[in-house]
């Protein structure tokens, strides 16, 4: 069976292999994002303020995750690489090294995201009413972020070697138990007291300590196309210095996306209450709606890495091409849904206030219909990561964020009539001034020059010494 599916990933119809590795990702996201909308279910039940505490709290903590994230996504590039060329001692050595990084980060960015929420709360402006909830929220959110990210490394791993249904079914298993322990800890039962918002932020607090723990009894096992074992987790000097400098682009690049989320909430907070929750309802919206085209982008990544890793490039390349036209075709239908049925969609979220319903509409009718810029440049910027140019997938971002978006809705909204339209209007000129420079850049083909297996001889020797102490080799 692996054999086949390798075969498929490397020689194979594009389209199966798309779609073999898309959907499994695409429930696993759907389920994953469960986190997020069980707990926005929930707590929107509590009314705006407590919707306003989740939605403030969500970039803070978004930002922490990204300043780490480069060494675990330099981590996915390189396994998928090496899996393409072959060499599973590479893999093994790669998955133990990053999840080390993953660990010795999280818990160093958890304690300071946890000590400086105060101070990032009130930088943001959070109104009085929100920002008791926001802080409770915030500060067990940064204590999970280990198991965070720890799961997230696995998942990534795992999609680097092509398998993805053992993280579909943990992830299926957590979120049932999540949906059953919100409304416990939110409201309370028999002995249980209500606990509001920091109930929600419970519950997924020992959802995600499950999920890691199980996810790392996957690698100790090496059933499923990883093993490790605990000698693997020495530090490796020279990997890790080589995982530094390929993912600090890679941190850069989703920190640059997660300031932006924190200042596009600085603007949002300056509006009031009402246009925080009705931002946080229409984020939450635009997250489900992008799950499938993450999938589809994700597949991407695994197999364009696996087939520059093979040598394969003009493969690659037609497998990007593929999944962006398939991305921006699906994601324009889903705008065009979303827009007959905005009204619906903020309702599931909160359905007992009128002011957030209309307001929540309006700002998805205003960006759903360019939505499918947004898969462009998901698919694209997936390949440049996977062929190990964390640079342009970088300055895509901070082009993106920083001459775009946020000048575009500063001005739009604190200089002109629009007010708080201004934010909203600066998604769509956004998504499709992205989409078309990530095709622009793609299309030049610097991006093929480069392949990360073929200077791995000191790494492989260390990889390889250790292997022999662990009796692996004969």
């Amino acid at each position: 069976m692996k054999t086949d599916r390798k075969t498929l990933f490397l020689e194979g119809s594009i389209p199966r292999a798309l779609v073999t590795l898309a959907i499994p990702i695409m429930l696993a996201n759907l389920l994953q994002t469960g986190y997020q909308l069980t707990d926005a279910f929930w707590v929107g039940r509590l009314g705006a303020s407590a919707v306003a505490a989740i939605s403030v709290s969500f970039p803070v903590t978004f930002l922490v995750i990204a300043l780490g994230s480069g060494l675990a996504m330099a981590g996915a590039t390189m396994a998928a690489q090496y899996v393409g060329a072959g060499r599973q001692d590479m893999v093994n050595h790669v998955a133990a090294q990053t999840m080390l990084m993953v660990v010795i980060t999280s818990i160093v960015f958890g304690a300071i995201g946890f000590v400086l929420a105060p101070t990032l709360l009130r930088l943001l402006g959070v109104a009085p009413e929100v920002y008791s909830g926001a802080l409770g929220f915030l500060r067990v959110s940064f204590v999970g972020i280990l198991f965070v990210f720890m799961y997230a490394m696995f998942q990534a791993l795992m999609r680097g070697v092509g398998q993805t249904r053992i993280p579909l079914m943990i992830v299926a298993g957590t979120v049932v138990l999540n949906f059953v322990l919100d409304p416990l800890f939110i409201f309370g039962w028999g002995p249980i007291p209500g606990q509001g918002v920091m109930g929600a932020a419970y519950a997924t607090l020992i959802t995600q300590a499950l999920a890691a723990g199980l996810g790392m009894l996957v690698f100790l096992r090496g059933r499923h196309g990883i093993a490790l074992a605990w000698r693997g987790f020495k530090p490796d000097p020279v990997y890790l210095k080589r995982a530094f400098f390929l993912g600090l682009p890679g941190s850069v690049e989703l920190s640059t996306r997660a300031l932006g989320l924190m200042v596009m909430s600085f603007l949002v907070a300056s509006f009031g209450t009402l246009s925080i929750a009705t931002y946080g309802v229409g984020s939450n919206i635009l997250q489900v709606i992008t799950i499938p085209v993450m999938g589809i982008a994700m597949a991407v990544a695994t197999l364009v890495g696996q087939n520059i890793g093979a040598g394969n490039t003009a493969r690659a390349e037609r497998i990007t091409w593929l999944g962006t036209f398939a991305s921006f075709v699906l994601l324009t239908l889903l705008g065009g849904v979303a827009w007959l049925c905005a009204p619906w969609l903020v309702r599931f979220f909160i359905p007992d206030d009128p002011a957030v319903i209309a307001g929540g509409a309006h700002f998805i009718r205003i960006m759903c219909l360019a939505w499918g810029g947004i898969g462009i440049q998901l698919c694209i910027v997936s390949a440049f990561r996977a062929s190990g140019n964390m640079l342009s997938a970088m300055i895509i971002a901070m082009v993106s964020q920083w001459m775009i978006q946020f000048p575009l809705a500063y001005v739009l909204a604190k200089h002109t009539t629009l007010g708080a339209d201004g934010l909203w209007w600066s998604f769509p000129v956004t998504n499709v001034a992205v989409a078309l420079v990530s095709v622009a850049w793609f299309a030049r083909g610097s991006w093929k020059t480069v392949r990360l297996t073929e200077d791995d001889r000191q790494v492989a020797e260390v990889a390889k010494e250790t292997m022999v102490e662990e009796g692996s080799l004969r």
